[in-house]
């Protein structure tokens, strides 16, 4: 069973019916017993840094994505549940994250390509992980944001995309991950980076 937290940033059905699209058994939950029951868990997000972090806290349930993460259980954070995994956000001020990995979620540069970022673009394969396994240098996925991952430890780096910049698109440490783009809006090679992390 995958756990797909629901704290109230977005309408996630289409999170859950990507993951049965692959077989993979998913459901969308705030219980506290399902989701520590699950095998896994997914992290989304869906607009500002800042608020997600808040409803995450309000609604308790970021203890949760840290108590998975210290037993080892596979989590996979979407888009702006990638960035929540980071020490902090500086989207309209600055905002705690989760902490899980070292670094911040800054904006794009003003100088470069339009903000927000919206469209398909590729991933580039900085190290192997079984997230990654099947999906080739340069594959596409579907993007959406304004603010980007500036990561402390290189290590935590799985792929990268250029958007004027270069920066973090894919990270991951120990049983974590996450990913900038949305995979359920990304056809097959986003079925099967959920594939990949239902396997995991």
């Amino acid at each position: 069973m995958i756990a797909i937290i629901d704290y109230g940033v977005g309408n996630l059905r289409s999170v859950e019916k990507a993951f049965e699209a692959v077989g993979a058994q998913a459901v969308l939950t705030s219980d506290v017993g399902a989701i520590r029951a699950a095998e896994r868990v997914v992290l989304p997000g869906v607009g500002a840094f800042g608020e997600c972090a808040k409803r995450l806290r309000a609604s308790h349930l970021d203890a949760l994505v840290l108590e998975a993460a210290a037993r080892n259980k596979p989590v996979l954070g979407l888009c702006v549940g990638l960035q929540l995994m980071f020490d902090e956000g500086h989207e309209f001020g600055v905002h705690k994250g989760l902490g899980l990995m070292r670094g911040r979620v800054v904006r794009f540069p003003e100088a470069g390509p339009h903000v927000p970022q919206i469209g398909w673009n590729q991933i580039e394969n900085v190290q192997p992980h079984p997230l990654l396994t099947g999906l080739d240098e340069g594959t596409y996925f579907y993007f959406v944001h304004s603010y980007r991952v500036e990561a402390e430890d290189a290590n935590n780096v799985l792929a990268v995309t250029e958007y004027g910049i270069r920066y973090p698109s894919i990270c991951a440490h120990g049983s974590i991950a996450g990913v900038q783009f949305h995979p359920e809006k990304s056809q097959n090679a986003g079925l099967r980076l959920l594939a990949n992390f239902a396997a995991m």
